[in-house]
């Protein structure tokens, strides 16, 4: 057995930790960083195969050193010229994706083939039928991104654009390991999930404080304490364009308040993987949700996105910050992003690659659009109605690939006697009206004030 101090960066082995029932497991973890504390070593772990919020400081007790794995020498890898190569990368490290390939078998049905409505006997309460059509592209879901397009099946590397982007820095153990211990947000304490580059300096801080109207930093009470007194903003800079009840967005120009998305970047990359951040935040806006209160308008997420998109993506980067998730109101930033769209005359679509609750909510929120617009299809004269994969896509703005991808991933696609059939089970209804019940929050358009502009004739904004 191993002794504690012939542990290592790069070893990997069993740690203990309690998993959401609460219960003890082992999983296999890698040492990422090797600290020593007043003569006690603790070690920073990875669990291999887990998200990498879960990634914690933890003692030698929790360590099991019988199962240990010391990491291998790499041999380096000769060029044709005689100098050493690069290693090659290691499997965990990269951005891991799993493709799903539309069968040849079952095509798509074509965007502009109208689609039927009609009840079945039994199993389904209603279906929708769609002529043939032409076979679509592969569709590519990753771990942490939505759907994206490749004409060989294969995916594609993520665009690398947006506010935050994807991080090309898994080598470098610093950018692997979590330097923010706590941040308090106005009443909140928020317990950081990933890295974030804020000033070095800082990292060694048991708290950080943050100004939740501006987003500045401090590193003490007292320092924050004496900005509140210089700080007049009580809700983010830039145009109110929505408010219903407590709910309101503020349109924010990353040219014009420079230092505030500098610092909502900053923030939100504690909460987003595989993202690496630009400080150059001219060509984005910023799209702030608060909630109102007696002492202003407190921050509860946010989207940002392109001025100009030459892909039609309607988001760059999406976060309900954590004291606010798991109540409606990451669905409620989607529904705001796609009302814009709507405005725009335009349809849009993530950009990708989003983190995992990302994922989530953008499925959620397609399936519910979806199945509310193919539910409310009434039928004219004993007719079935018809509605094609366009007209779905322009009543609800959300991208004619995302509307397929949608289909399938709710399995409502079948062929049958010449025609493509979108049947709606029983469970699928049943499910699709219990959700509807749930979700309470909604946009409501005619609260809307928004004028897009055309940033194509601003010159540098």
């Amino acid at each position: 057995m191993a002794e504690v101090g012939e542990i290592i960066e790069g070893c990997r082995l069993p740690v203990l930790r309690r998993n959401q029932d609460n219960e003890d497991e082992w999983p296999l973890a890698e040492i990422l960083s090797v600290k020593d504390i007043s003569g006690r070593k603790l070690f920073y772990v990875h669990y291999i195969d887990f998200n990498k919020r879960l990634d914690e400081w933890v003692t030698h007790e929790r360590l099991d050193l019988k199962k240990i794995q010391f990491p291998k020498k790499e041999a380096k890898t000769p060029t044709k010229n005689g100098l050493p190569g690069s290693r090659p990368g290691s499997p965990e490290r990269e951005v891991k994706r799993k493709v799903e390939v539309v069968s040849p078998a079952t095509p798509v049905p074509s965007e502009t083939a109208p689609a039927s409505v009609f009840p079945q006997n039994g199993s389904a309460r209603r279906a929708v039928a769609a002529q043939p059509g032409r076979k679509r592209k592969s569709n590519c879901l990753g771990t942490d991104e939505d759907s994206q397009d490749s004409s060989d099946g294969i995916p594609s590397a993520p665009r690398m654009t947006g506010s935050l982007v994807s991080d090309r820095s898994h080598d470098d153990i610093v950018t692997r390991m979590k330097n923010i211990e706590c941040i308090e947000l106005g009443r909140h304490r928020l317990k950081p999930w990933y890295f974030s580059p804020y000033p070095q300096e800082l990292t060694t801080l048991p708290v950080l404080y943050l100004c939740e109207f501006c987003l500045k930093y401090g590193r003490s009470l007292k320092c924050l304490q004496r900005h509140l007194t210089k700080c007049d903003l009580r809700h983010p800079p830039g145009n109110e364009i929505y408010r219903k009840g407590t709910i309101s967005f503020f349109e924010i120009d990353g040219r014009k308040n420079k230092s505030y998305s500098q610092n909502l970047c900053l923030l939100a990359k504690c909460f987003l993987d595989h993202k690496t951040l630009y400080y150059d935040t001219d060509p984005f806006l910023f799209y702030v949700m608060t909630e109102y209160d007696s002492k202003g308008f407190h921050i509860v997420g946010y989207f940002s996105k392109e001025k100009e998109s030459t892909e039609d993506y309607n988001v760059a980067c999406i976060l309900t910050l954590p004291p606010y998730q798991r109540r409606g109101y990451g669905k409620l930033l989607i529904e705001f992003s796609y009302e814009l769209s709507k405005v725009e005359g335009k349809t849009g679509t993530p950009e990708k690659p989003l983190s995992d609750l990302g994922l989530l909510s953008y499925r959620s929120y397609w399936s519910q659009t979806i199945l509310e617009i193919l539910m409310g299809l009434k039928s004219e004269s004993g007719e079935r109605p018809q509605i094609t994969i366009n007209e779905i896509s322009e009543i609800t703005s959300i991208k004619k690939e995302d509307v397929i991808s949608t289909l399938q991933y709710l399995n409502l696609i079948n062929y049958y006697k010449g025609q493509y059939i979108l049947t709606l089970s029983e469970d699928i209804v049943d499910g699709h009206e219990r959700a509807m019940l749930k979700r309470l929050l909604r946009i409501d358009s005619k609260c809307l004030h928004f004028t897009p502009k055309d940033w194509s004739k601003r010159g540098k904004w």
